[in-house]
């Protein structure tokens, strides 16, 4: 077994012993204003970047800790079209309250970034502030994602679904997901191999948004995405380490 299977496990016995209130979700979630509109937000720009707030990994230990409503600031002044937030606590040391504080604190689309594999936490995505969700593919069945999917529309949110193999891939396009990432770490291994996340993007059709996720940190690795077809990257770790974001974001974008 792999990294993603073990917390898979992990997170389907907690969820079964502790359930999750979805009436009472829901009816917080029903009080919020609208979703910010994460698709529109990608198609808006070129390249649109999805900066994400994440204070450590797995494969990197800690990363850094700073204050989510400031980060986030910074990556909207820079340029980001959304922010992602990594919500998951037990090894990536994520809260919900990040979601919240960010979600606060900018006007931009803020994905909920975890490891969702039941409905009632999309709708706990929902009422903790959030305007998409990420959906791995490697983590559900083909009607899992498209039950996911449903309840992510029915609250209004936007959704990012993640692939990493050919296999992935399919099950994502067999749905009717505007967005798809191609993530260049092997959640399993937690390995990064960007050439086999280029060779796949042009996979990805020209009327979906295609994100390639991991493995970016230049400008460089930038255009090598938008060139194998991406309209845009998520950049995490390069983001969080660095002592001006917004300034790294407009690199990374090419802006002035």
């Amino acid at each position: 077994m792999g990294f993603l299977t073990d917390l898979l496990g992990d997170l389907r016995r907690r969820l079964e012993r502790d359930p999750l209130d979805e009436s009472g979700l829901l009816a917080l979630a029903m009080h919020l204003p609208p979703p910010r509109p994460f698709e529109d937000a990608l198609r808006g720009t070129r390249p649109a970047l999805i900066a994400e707030y994440k204070r450590s990994s797995p494969s990197a230990g800690s990363i850094a800790d700073p204050d989510a409503a400031s980060q986030a600031r910074a990556y909207e002044e820079g340029g980001a079209a959304a922010i992602s937030v990594l919500t998951e606590p037990t090894r990536f040391e994520g809260a919900l309250a990040d979601l919240r504080a960010v979600r606060l604190a900018v006007g931009l689309p803020v994905v909920r970034k975890d490891f969702l594999v039941h409905p009632g936490q999309v709708i706990e995505s929902r009422a903790a502030g959030g305007d998409a969700v990420l959906l791995i593919a490697a983590a559900l069945s083909e009607p899992e994602l498209k039950g996911m999917l449903a309840v992510a529309a029915d609250l209004g949110l936007g959704a990012l679904v993640e692939t990493h193999s050919q296999e992935d891939l399919a099950k994502a396009l067999a749905t009717d997901a505007p967005v798809i990432g191609v993530n260049a770490r092997d959640l399993e291994t937690l390995e990064v191999d960007v050439e086999r996340a280029l060779a796949m993007l042009p996979g990805v059709p020209p009327d979906r948004i295609a994100v390639l996720e991991s493995g970016v940190s230049t400008r460089e690795d930038v255009e090598r995405a938008i060139d194998a077809g991406a309209r845009g990257v998520l950049v995490g770790e390069t983001l969080m380490r660095s002592a001006d974001p917004a300034a790294t974001i407009r690199s990374l974008r090419g802006a002035a």
